[in-house]
């Protein structure tokens, strides 16, 4: 079991955790500053090292009005064998006006007979700005095969808060079970092994943004597509979903497309996290 709690809050231009409560087998490192944006990173340590069955961390995460906030992990999220059970994460996030999320993690790794659950539940403003990045890739199994593990179900649930209310803006789905169904042939990982998601929420979302996104992707060795939500509130989203053999190609797929957004829409330079 493990339990985090972060709060930021922005005075003077520069973000910092306003609230912060650990216990169990999560924690964060100090907090550090990639550039002179204000922009604060946090990294998520999980000291035991890996998922086991039965395992469940909650991770609660607000980013207060006007400030900003750069999530990544100390590493792989490694989900091993996990026998009459699965392995949970469940995160909250809430963004305030003009808030900023951008939430990074290294890949997930599932290995052999693993079973991982993964809920995401996101409350946003109109103006708030939100950038998720995922990699899924599977574990060394003994047979050598790429679809050892039991099951990966990975959802994200994303509303818009108004005055008027709560809006659904986007519910996003990924579940990949390999002993019940052939997950290798066409219509589902098309003879791929990783996976590699993108989703954005913001109010400069459109389907020029999709097209310029998509043609980052071009000439590389994976086979991607974009989905665009409805406009709810004055913003909308985006979800990129990316194919590959290779973690290496997808972590660069993404990081390009996500180095777009922060240069067009923070005036930042491409990520680069120095974790510690």
């Amino acid at each position: 079991m493990g339990r985090l709690e972060l709060g930021v809050s922005s005075r003077g231009g520069r973000s910092f955790a306003s609230h912060q409560f650990h216990e169990g087998a999560l924690r964060v490192l100090r907090p550090h500053y990639l550039d002179d944006s204000g922009q604060v990173c946090y990294v998520v340590v999980n000291p035991g090292g890996a998922y086991l069955g039965a395992d469940l961390f909650l991770v609660d995460v607000e980013v207060h009005d006007g400030a900003s906030l750069l999530l990544t992990t100390q590493s792989a999220t490694k989900v091993y064998r996990t026998p009459g059970s699965f392995a949970e994460q469940r995160m909250g996030v809430r963004l305030g006006e003009g808030a900023r999320l951008e939430l990074m993690p290294d890949q997930l790794i599932a290995y052999r007979e693993a079973s991982y659950r993964q809920r995401t539940s996101v409350t946003l403003r109109p103006s708030s700005s939100l950038v998720m990045a995922e990699v899924v890739t599977p574990g060394w199994s003994p047979d050598g095969s790429a679809f050892g593990y039991e099951e990966v179900r990975l959802r994200n649930e994303i509303r818009v808060e108004t005055d008027g209310g709560s809006h659904l803006l986007a519910l996003d789905n990924l579940l990949i079970r390999p002993p019940l169904h052939d997950v290798t042939g066409l219509g589902f990982m098309e003879g791929y092994s990783h996976v590699g998601s993108l989703v954005v929420v913001d109010a400069r979302v459109d389907q020029v943004l999709a097209d310029e996104l998509h043609g980052l992707t071009a000439g590389r060795e994976a086979l991607t597509g974009i989905s665009l939500t409805r406009p709810v509130a004055g913003t909308a989203g985006l979800v990129l979903r990316s194919l590959s053999n290779s973690t290496d190609e997808l972590n660069r797929l993404l990081r390009s497309c996500t180095d777009l957004l922060r240069g067009r829409w923070s005036g930042q330079g491409p990520l680069d996290l120095r974790k510690h």
